[in-house]
């Protein structure tokens, strides 16, 4: 598995295929790993939050979340051959609980979210261990508690974390250490969707990598995180030219002049 670092932040190449398989892989190495979910918001709040970015940073894997990571990689580069989205992936572990008979904890989202959450999951994936939930607070002085729950559970072998970044990836920061976990995963929204709370785009819109714009349509409150997609485009496009420039001096080539 090959780690990028895109504009400071760490982007693991990966397909879907091989995220499943190496958080198998983590599974069983018998320490807590960190799953992270990078998209452009990412890259542009890690630019500011020393905190977010070196939780990201040791995380043990980075999956491709957001497909403008891919356009990013090919302007400076660099290659991600698939984007990973995080709710496919969440999905797909919750299969592999269901067949591996992992133990699974769902940990975050609004009041009632979680147990609903739970009720869908074992409804649609027959046999599968939902170990507990609980909403808790993301906060450093929710930590007691939100470990406290965990904990109560016994062994959880796979932690969906729904905090929101950058407070779920700073919560699996703090606490994973002092937890019998083997992977926690930041999932954001998802357990809203696991709930039936908020409806998915449709996969022909989510393949043609307009999920954002649905959301947006079904949820306008989201407008302000849509500007960072303007700040991730100026941070790319400033990348690119630099690169342009160093390979240029590296060639011995100078820019034109100016007309007169």
């Amino acid at each position: 598995m090959k780690r990028l670092n895109l504009l400071g932040t760490p982007v693991d190449d990966v397909t879907y295929a091989e995220a499943a398989a190496y958080v198998s892989t983590l599974m069983a190495a018998g320490k807590p790993a960190a799953v992270v979910t990078p998209n452009p918001e990412f890259v542009v709040v890690a630019q500011r939050h020393v905190a977010f970015r070196e939780a990201l940073w040791h995380s043990a894997l980075a999956i491709p979340d957001g497909g403008g990571l891919l356009l990013a990689a090919r302007l400076l580069g660099l290659r991600l051959r698939q984007q990973v989205r995080g709710t496919d992936l969440a999905y797909r572990l919750i299969d592999h609980a269901r067949r591996e008979g992992w133990r699974v904890f769902l940990l975050g989202a609004g009041p009632g979210v979680a147990p609903a959450a739970a009720a869908r999951l074992r409804s649609g994936y027959p046999g599968v261990s939902i170990v507990g939930t609980f909403g808790g607070n993301a906060a450093p002085a929710g930590d007691a508690d939100t470990r406290a729950a965990v904990s109560a559970a016994g062994r959880v072998d796979l932690l969906l974390v729904a905090y929101g970044a950058p407070r779920q990836e700073l919560w699996m920061q703090r606490n994973l250490p002092a937890l019998d976990v083997g992977v926690a995963m930041g999932v954001g929204g998802v357990l809203d969707y696991m709930a039936g709370r908020v409806r998915r785009a449709p996969p022909p819109v989510r393949n043609a990598g307009l999920e954002w714009l649905f959301r947006l349509v079904r949820q306008p409150w989201r407008w302000r995180r849509q500007v960072a997609l303007i700040a991730f485009g100026r941070l790319v496009l400033a990348a690119a030219m630099a690169r342009q420039r160093h390979r240029d001096s590296a060639a011995g080539r100078t820019p034109p002049a100016p007309p007169a």
